[in-house]
């Protein structure tokens, strides 16, 4: 899964990127801490690419409310396609999300735990697969989003048993429903060298965390 994550690309170089028009209320990077229920920049396909902001944490239709459920942040790739909550977005609303990396925890010895962050061997930006849809109540309405995991591959599996789609970009515009359908093979996990992850301080267990420090190597 995936938990926290990090942009710190400005975004008029994120909208460069995905040949994007950006939003004008899009979240201001860096940001080393990005957490669930906060606003994130999505890449979406409906009227043309556009950069856009949305909230982190999927809203299902039948929600009265933005607790009136499970926090949901991911969505598992196995049953993506059967849940009810999913399957309308999956075939309809797939987005990305770009990253610059992303924390993942281990268990220490002891019961700690331990974060590391992971980012492209290559350097280059994470698109995470995501799904999104608009959610109203009343007079509220919000475009909210979760990213789509998978069991982890060699990159990730010695940390976490799962982990985020990450998109090559020869696939993006097939997962934003540009090409049309069968985005369902890209549903997996990253090959062998693809992602490098460091041990870093446990300053970020906390939420409320922020700062490049927050990505700097830490010597066990």
């Amino acid at each position: 899964m995936c938990g926290r994550f990090t942009m710190t690309h400005p975004n008029e170089a994120m909208a460069r990127l995905f040949d994007a028009v950006p939003g004008n209320d899009l979240p201001e990077p860096p940001r080393y801490n990005i957490c669930p229920t906060q606003t994130v920049g999505v890449v979406t396909s409906d009227q043309g690419r556009r950069l856009r902001a949305m909230r982190w944490g999927f809203l299902p239709g039948w929600y009265k409310s933005l607790t009136d459920g499970p926090l949901i942040i991911n969505a598992r790739a196995d049953t993506i396609a059967t849940k009810p909550a999913f399957r309308a977005a999956v075939r309809a609303r797939r987005c990305i999300i770009p990253t610059s990396g992303f924390y993942e925890w281990s268990a220490g010895p002891d019961g700690a735990r331990l974060p590391w962050y992971v980012t492209r061997s290559d350097g280059a930006v994470m698109a995470f697969a995501a799904i999104w849809q608009s959610w109203a109540q009343g007079e509220a309405m919000i475009d909210s989003c979760a990213m789509v995991t998978t069991e982890a591959g060699p990159g990730m599996s010695a940390i976490h048993h799962r982990e985020p789609v990450i998109l090559d970009p020869a696939d993006w515009a097939l997962w934003l429903g540009e090409e049309g359908h069968g985005a369902a093979p890209l549903m997996k996990a990253t090959g062998a060298g693809v992602l490098t992850a460091r041990r870093v301080a446990q300053t970020v267990n906390s939420n409320r965390a922020s700062g490049p420090e927050l990505i700097e190597p830490f010597e066990v």
